[in-house]
């Protein structure tokens, strides 16, 4: 079992920047693909970035290329969201997830998810 605590949501004007981070529980959460998803009002949960267990591997959606940054620290079971030049539409409730294997950018690949933070861009 991963219990996931996903802090850092807030307001920010457009074209600011928020880091979101994500404390994980468990001895083994280096093991595991983690990812990053948002879900807006209304909308269905889309996927934002996974990064693979030793960082070689990462994914962006097409929206946050070139804006979203994934890391991980498995020494400190942390995972960061650093999200610049943030657009109205980035507005949504992030999540973080653990990954058991399948489509990265599939929700259903997920088995933890944490509580959210709201993430909030105003014009």
């Amino acid at each position: 079992q991963v219990q996931l605590v996903e802090s850092g949501g807030g307001l920010v004007q457009a074209g600011g920047s928020l880091r979101l981070s994500c404390a994980a529980s468990g001895r083994t959460f280096s093991t595991y693909v983690m990812g990053w998803f948002r879900q807006a009002p209304g909308k269905e949960r889309e996927f934002v970035a996974a990064i693979s267990r030793s960082s070689s591997f990462i994914s962006y959606a097409d929206s946050v290329k070139g804006r979203f940054t994934i890391s991980r620290d498995n020494a400190k079971n942390l995972i960061d969201l650093e999200m610049n030049s943030l657009k109205l539409e980035d507005t949504a409730v992030y999540y973080c997830a653990v990954g058991l294997g399948g489509v990265w950018r599939d929700p259903r690949s997920y088995a933890y998810w944490g509580q959210g933070t709201q993430v909030t861009v105003s014009s």
